[in-house]
């Protein structure tokens, strides 16, 4: 594998039973890289240790006066230079090859992994440590995949120089035949606890990760409330653990190499000091004794690789480790049904989904209300099959004595013991439940591009990338709807205009425009309606949508649910929504309190005959209220039930 034939067609499938087994396997996978590396670095360790013998047979020849014996040595240096330098950029081109494409193998599982999970991923593994793995770890597995075989390199040279040695000089051949093996095990007891403070390193950095990414996040909210600066003071107390932790991990590193050099040098002077006395008695000559201590030298270079394989590894075992753990997670539970082969066309036909008991007819424009957006967005999730098999934590309430249980505060929660107000009030469903099926087919059954063919779900936070908004609107698509209609339908006029005006130049095209990181340049309901354009556009079979238009303001909500109904006429479409003017364009609207169906109907009908979906649409109006029916005839817009928790309404164009 060379580095310009990424990405890999297919990275394959990992060993994730262990990190160290998915370092095994990354091995495997390049053993001909390896292998190929392991012979150039032999080669170049191998014309190193050849220098001293020839120098010393220079040394030798000088002493007798014998140029014929000087000239040949000169030659063999020469020689061995060509192929030390040969070997030596041939082995870095090897080497780092090794390094980039096992890294690019395991970002390709990591991405094949997020594309998989989908929104579930952040809620099986916290999103500083997905950041992490992604990059620090990705990096510190290619450094072992790298150094792993110029390590095995610089054994097979240290034992063969060794072996010609003791051979050749049995005396001297054996004090550093048996110097080597202990300046190596000498270093061992100080790998664990260096690995321990490399490791607590690692976590504390995680953490302070995790919290400039959450900090970030929510900086404009953190502004509006003031809280900025107490986020600051938390992330400089993070980053300063990160600091003290580096530096004891630091010091400890420092140690072993002090030890690595200390040690081979007491040997270089004790296999000197030994020759030396060995030179006087007549036992070796003069040359044998250069040609001696150029071949200790010598070994000073392997051994300094035995000290980074022992730091890459114990870097790279506890990345290894949490890159398995992510790549080991699996999309869903259990399932009630299997047997499905994938033709390459996604199935049609009702969604239903048999945990909460949501049915949203083929065809129909389906809108849920649940009264708790963190239900609402974990449904959406479901529907899509992104919900991993522990489903998160649902509340269970139940009827307070002498109401209906229908009023806002006619319910109260249940313990394990059936009482009000336990400790483990907050009780799951089952943890395991049934896939979520599409015309009778088990989401979880399809290939994994046919069940993101058929579902498509479009959270309430969506991301726009930097570009143009004909790329942003490139997606994989059927086909029938064009970019055109899409942004119509979704109300885009005075986002184009916006876009124009901050391009430079002004593009004839507006789809030629420029879209900033993240749609910054744009308000929140402008961002919210180019991506309902770029969902629109990709046409699904089933698009699910939570929160669709919670920052827009009512007018431009009302021609925008317009607008969805008209374009997905005839295609499966379910909100997630509280807002009575999209209620109130549905075909089919279910109520689902804490997660599970109690109703279903038109949202005329539901306001009549249910006061629990009253009191959420209309966040408790009393009789003395408007009701939302009569608001909706005088076109305004009802207070809305709970959302997403964002505050930001449409900024005027």
């Amino acid at each position: 594998m060379h580095i310009h034939d990424l990405p890999y067609r297919d990275p394959g499938v990992p060993d994730t039973r262990s990190g160290g087994r998915l370092l095994l396997w990354l091995g495997r996978c390049q053993l001909g890289g390896q292998l190929k590396s392991l012979a150039w670095g032999t080669a170049h360790m191998s014309a190193l240790a050849a220098v001293p013998l020839v120098v010393g047979i220079a040394v030798q020849a000088v002493v007798d006066g014998s140029g014929e014996r000087l000239a040949l040595a000169g030659g063999m240096v020469a020689a061995l230079a060509a192929v030390v330098a040969t070997a030596d950029t041939m082995l870095h081109r090897a080497a780092v090859t090794n390094w980039i494409t096992a890294a690019a193998r395991v970002q390709q599982l990591l991405a094949r992994k997020t594309a998989e999970m989908g929104a579930g991923l952040t809620r099986r593994v916290a999103a500083g440590e997905i950041t992490a793995v992604s990059t620090g770890d990705v990096e510190k597995i290619g450094w072992f995949v790298e150094a792993l075989s110029r390590f095995t390199a610089a054994v097979v040279t240290t034992v063969a120089v060794c072996a010609v040695l003791v051979i050749h000089q049995p005396a001297l051949g054996a004090v550093v035949a048996v110097g080597v093996p202990l300046l190596v095990l000498a270093v061992l007891p100080l790998l664990p606890p260096a690995t321990r403070r490399a490791d607590e390193q690692r976590e504390k950095a995680g953490r302070a990760t995790e919290l400039a990414s959450d900090t970030v996040a929510g900086l404009r909210v953190l502004r509006g409330i003031g809280g900025e600066e107490l986020f600051l003071r938390r992330y400089r107390r993070a980053s300063q653990e990160v600091r003290r932790a580096a530096v004891r991990s630091a010091r400890m590193w420092a140690l072993i190499s002090a030890v690595q050099v200390l040690l081979p040098g007491l040997l270089l002077v004790g296999v000197v000091w030994y020759g030396v006395s060995l030179a006087r008695a007549g036992r070796i000559s003069l040359g044998e004794l250069v040609a001696v201590y150029g071949a200790v030298t010598f070994l000073l270079f392997p051994l300094r690789h035995f000290e980074e394989i022992a730091m890459a590894y114990s870097f790279s075992k506890p990345s290894a480790k949490r890159a398995a753990r992510v790549l080991a997670l699996r999309r869903t539970g259990p399932v009630t049904a299997r047997g499905h082969a994938g033709n390459g066309s996604p199935p049609g036909g009702d969604l239903y989904d048999p945990v909460s008991g949501l049915l949203a007819p083929a065809g129909q424009l389906t809108v849920a209300v649940c009264g708790d957006p963190d239900v609402a967005g974990r449904l959406a999730d479901r529907l899509g099959g992104h919900t991993p098999a522990e489903e998160p934590t649902a509340r269970v309430l139940r009827p307070r004595p002498g109401t209906d249980g229908n009023a806002p505060d006619a319910r109260e929660p249940l313990d394990a013991a059936g009482g009000p107000d336990g400790p483990a009030a907050e009780t799951a469903p089952p943890p395991e439940g049934p896939s979520v099926l599409l015309g009778g087919v088990p989401l979880d059954t399809l290939p994994l591009a046919e069940a993101r063919t058929a579902v498509l779900v479009q959270d309430k936070d969506p991301v726009l990338l930097s570009g143009t908004l004909r790329e942003l609107l490139d997606v994989p698509s059927s086909g029938r709807v064009a970019a055109a209609d899409a942004l119509t339908a979704a109300r885009c006029d005075d986002v184009l205009s916006a876009l124009s005006r901050s391009t430079a130049g002004g593009p004839p095209d507006p789809l030629d425009s420029r879209i900033t990181e993240r749609g910054r340049s744009l308000s929140g309901g402008q961002r919210q309606r180019l991506a309902l354009a770029r969902s629109l556009v990709t046409d699904p079979e089933v698009l699910v949508l939570d929160e669709p238009t919670s920052a827009v303001d009512a007018h431009t909500e009302a021609r925008v649910a317009d607008g969805l109904r008209a374009l997905r006429q005839g295609r499966t479409t379910v909100v997630f929504s509280s807002s009575p003017l999209l209620l109130d364009r549905a075909d089919r609207v279910v109520f689902l309190p804490g997660g599970r169906v109690s109703a279903a109907g038109t949202h005329r009908e539901l306001l009549r005959a249910d006061a629990g979906y009253r009191a959420v649409v209309t966040r408790g109006a009393t009789d003395d209220t408007p009701r939302p029916e009569a608001a909706l005839a005088r076109g305004s817009r009802p207070e809305r039930g709970p959302r997403s928790g964002r505050a930001e309404m449409e900024e005027p164009a």
